[in-house]
C-alpha cells in the first residue's frame, strides 16, 4: 500500500498508462491507416485559394449543418455516386500546426452533404447567389444568409464578379452586388469538393439497404410506371430552374415555354441532363452541369424528369418512355447523336433536331 501513498509514483504511473494507451489506441492505428490508405489516382491537394476558402468555411461554422461523408446507406445516394472510403480523405491535411480541422466530416445534416457538391452544383453563379441569400434560389431554405461576403457598388470595376440578385432582395438599393475575394475563395473550396472515381476495374461499393425502384413503383402504380418526376425535379433541378419553371433571370434559363424542352427531339434533353449544356452562355446564363451522370440517374428517372418538364407550367409536349430514353442514352454513348450544345439557340437547333430525328429508331 506504500505505492498508493506516494503521489510521485501514483502520478507517474497514471501518466505512463495514459501514454501507452494513447500509442495503441490513437497513434499506432493512425500510422497504420496512413500507410494503408493511399490517395486515389486523380485526387489532388487544395490550391492556395481553395485552402483560404476552407478556412472561411470553418470560420463561419458550416460544418455545424453540413457533413462531408456519404454513408453506406441508400438514403445517402443523392449525395454521391458511392459511399465514402478512407482513401477519400488521405490527402486532407491539418489546417495549420495548431488546428486539426482536417476532414470536416461533420455529424449533422441540417443541410445537404457536401462530399460531391462540386459535381452536383459547380456553378459559380448559383453558389454566389445562394451564399448572398439562399431564399433567392430555394424559398424553403433555412440556411443563414452571408451578405457580409459581398459589397454593394453603384459602378463595379472591370473584372469584379457581379451577383445576380433580384430587386426584391435588394431592399430598394439600385446598385450591384459584388462578390468579395472571401466569397470567391469559399466557392472555390466548395467547387473542389468532388468524389474522385475509383481506379478502372475497381467496382464502386454498393449502398446498403437498397430499395429496388422497379418493385416499389410496380407496387405503387402498376407495372411499367415511372418514378415521381415532380419529386425528382425538386431534388435535382428546382434549385436553379425554380418550382415554377421560370428560372432566375440572368442566371438560370426558364424551362417554361422553352423550345428545347418542348421540342420535337427529346433526345437533346437526355444529353443535357446527362452531360450538361453551355448553349446559352452567350446570353449571360451560366453553364449547366451534367446532373444525370453525377446522380447516377436511370433511364426511368430521366424519363420521369423530362415528362414533368414537358407537361408542366403550361408546357404541353408529348411524353417519353423509359425505353426511348434508354435508346437515346445508348446512342449518345456510341456517338450516334449530336450533342445538346449543337442545338444552341440562335443557330442550329432546327438542323440538329433533324439530325436527331434521322437517327431515331422505332422502339415500339
Amino acid at each position: 500500500m506504500e505505492w498508493y501513498n506516494d503521489h510521485n509514483k501514483l502520478f507517474l504511473t497514471a501518466i505512463g498508462m495514459f501514454l501507452v494507451l494513447t500509442y495503441f489506441v490513437a497513434i499506432q492505428p493512425a500510422i497504420l491507416n496512413e500507410g494503408i490508405n493511399q490517395p486515389l489516382p486523380g485526387d489532388s491537394l487544395l490550391t492556395e485559394q481553395q485552402m483560404r476558402g476552407k478556412k472561411i468555411y470553418i470560420a463561419n461554422g458550416c460544418v455545424a449543418c453540413h457533413t462531408q461523408q456519404v454513408r453506406n446507406v441508400d438514403m445517402d445516394a443523392v449525395f454521391g455516386s458511392r459511399p465514402s472510403i478512407a482513401a477519400d480523405y488521405a490527402l486532407i491535411t491539418r489546417t495549420d500546426f495548431w488546428r486539426n480541422t482536417a476532414t470536416l466530416m461533420g455529424t449533422e445534416r441540417t443541410g445537404p452533404d457536401l462530399t460531391d457538391v462540386g459535381n452536383r452544383q459547380g456553378s459559380l453563379e448559383w453558389n454566389l447567389t445562394h451564399l448572398y441569400n439562399p431564399r433567392i434560389l430555394v424559398k424553403e431554405s433555412i440556411m443563414p444568409s452571408f451578405p457580409f461576403l459581398f459589397i454593394k457598388k453603384t459602378s463595379p470595376k472591370e473584372g469584379e464578379v457581379v451577383v445576380n440578385v433580384p430587386e426584391e432582395y435588394l431592399n430598394g438599393y439600385q446598385g450591384k452586388v459584388v462578390a468579395t475575394q472571401d466569397a470567391l475563395d469559399l466557392v472555390a473550396y466548395l467547387q473542389s469538393l468532388k468524389q474522385v472515381p475509383l481506379p478502372d476495374g475497381t467496382p464502386d461499393p454498393e449502398f446498403l439497404y437498397k430499395i429496388e425502384e422497379s418493385k416499389k413503383n410496380a407496387a405503387a402504380a402498376g407495372e411499367g410506371a415511372l418514378p415521381d418526376g415532380a419529386m425528382l425535379y425538386q431534388a435535382h433541378c428546382q434549385s436553379c430552374h425554380q418550382a415554377n419553371g421560370e428560372g432566375l433571370p440572368g442566371a438560370f434559363p426558364p424551362l417554361k415555354g422553352s423550345p428545347i424542352v418542348t421540342g420535337e427531339s427529346p433526345a437533346i434533353i437526355v444529353d443535357i441532363i446527362l452531360n450538361g449544356y453551355t448553349g446559352r452562355v452567350s446570353e449571360g446564363y451560366g453553364p449547366m452541369p451534367g446532373i444525370g451522370g453525377t446522380a447516377n440517374l436511370s433511364a426511368a428517372e430521366i424519363a420521369a424528369i423530362m415528362n414533368h418538364e414537358r407537361t408542366s407550367w403550361g408546357n404541353s409536349a408529348s411524353t417519353v418512355t423509359e425505353e426511348e430514353v434508354q435508346k437515346w442514352m445508348d446512342q449518345l454513348e456510341a456517338g450516334e447523336l449530336p450533342s445538346a450544345d449543337e442545338a444552341a439557340p440562335g443557330g442550329v437547333i432546327q438542323e440538329t433536331e433533324a439530325k436527331v430525328d434521322s437517327a431515331n429508331v422505332d422502339v415500339s
